[in-house]
């Protein structure tokens, strides 16, 4: 439901309009060097307001730590951060329960929970809720970022990009085809990790592609993804695909399979693509079922929204990529129950 992971687990909470959004981590090593300005850098990033196309609506986003931290360290015990919503207009969304907005979570919602459920800005549904897993993805970021293989110190790196808005590879010119129509446009982003030891991963259900796959459909948006060549190998043979091994150490001469034969990381940078679609939230007019007059008619979407949702998607799905990364590490006691002091 609302938690993920067995070791790194984490829990989130909140609705868009309710006091405020936030996680639960249990299984942080205690130990970990934690401060507010560790944050700032990944929580900017995935603010809207001063981004083109992104939504103007704007929070301070900052984390205040509940329990679990002390003096500046992670103390072992569950880990509680909190994000304050001080910037909501509530009115904007009083109409939608009698109208449900197309491509939005309104219908399901209302028919699931009964009424009760909190329909202003999505409610638990908004993609509010993910500056908690973003803090969640720092606090695991900086556990990967030093861990021990073999004796040795090694790092994890994971980076995200924009690849395309619109089918356009250059940003600008796929968000001014959406500015043109006067419509929300979707994109794709790639992740890239590097420094991954071989051996994280269980053959079929926990599969490390089955794992990220979970976690990375919580983002709200995701339409699709795909590791390695993806898609692309339908139409490849099989010699063509296949990554030739050049050493001992695993590496090949391709990375095809993105970083995963059989379920299990091989070494090589993994490497993986989501789809995220359009914004449902479109000021373009709609048709949609109305409960007040029991006909379809015409609506429009009104409110502060985002043009383009996979502008603000890189630094959430490094988060959720790190989250499933750091789980997968401490199921193979590669980060230990205490953090290296200092790290």
């Amino acid at each position: 439901m609302n938690s993920f992971g067995r070791i790194f687990k984490v829990n989130i909470f909140g609705e868009s309009h309710g006091e405020s959004v936030g996680i639960n981590i249990d299984g942080c090593p205690a130990g970990l060097p934690l401060k507010t300005e560790d944050f700032l850098e990944d929580l900017e990033r995935r603010k809207g307001g001063m981004q083109k196309g992104t939504t103007p609506r704007k929070e301070d986003d900052l984390p205040f730590f509940k329990s679990g931290l002390f003096n500046s360290f992670t103390t072992g015990a569950p880990l509680t951060i909190l994000f304050e919503n001080n910037n909501t207009r509530s009115s904007d969304y009083e109409k939608l329960r009698a109208v449900p907005r197309p491509g939005h979570a309104d219908f399901v919602a209302s028919q699931k929970f009964a009424g009760f459920e909190d329909y202003r800005g999505g409610g638990h549904f908004s993609g509010r809720l993910t500056v908690a897993v973003v803090a969640a993805g720092v606090i695991a970021k900086k556990l990967l970022s030093t861990f021990y293989n073999h004796g040795e110190k090694e790092s994890i790196k994971v980076v995200s990009t924009i690849l395309e808005v619109g089918g356009e590879k250059d940003v600008e010119k796929g968000l001014q085809k959406a500015i043109e129509a006067k419509d929300s446009i979707g994109g794709i982003v790639e992740c890239r990790v590097s420094g991954l030891p071989i051996g994280l991963g269980e053959p079929f259900f926990d599969s490390v592609e089955s794992v990220l796959s979970h976690a990375v459909f919580a983002i709200p948006a995701v339409r699709g993804i795909e590791f390695g060549t993806g898609f692309a190998a339908a139409k490849m043979f099989g010699l063509e695909h296949n990554d030739g091994i050049e050493d001992g150490t695993g590496r090949t001469r391709t990375n095809h399979a993105g970083g995963i034969v059989g379920g299990i990381t091989n070494g090589n940078e993994l490497v993986f693509r989501i789809a995220i679609k359009p914004t449902s939230s479109t000021p373009k007019e709609q048709q949609t079922f109305s409960y007040a007059s029991g006909t379809v008619e015409p609506f429009s979407v009104k409110g502060r929204h985002d043009l383009c949702i996979a502008l603000r998607v890189p630094v959430v799905l490094e988060a959720v990529t790190a989250i499933v990364l750091t789980d997968l590490m401490m199921l193979e006691q590669k980060i230990g129950r205490k953090a290296e002091r200092g790290g």
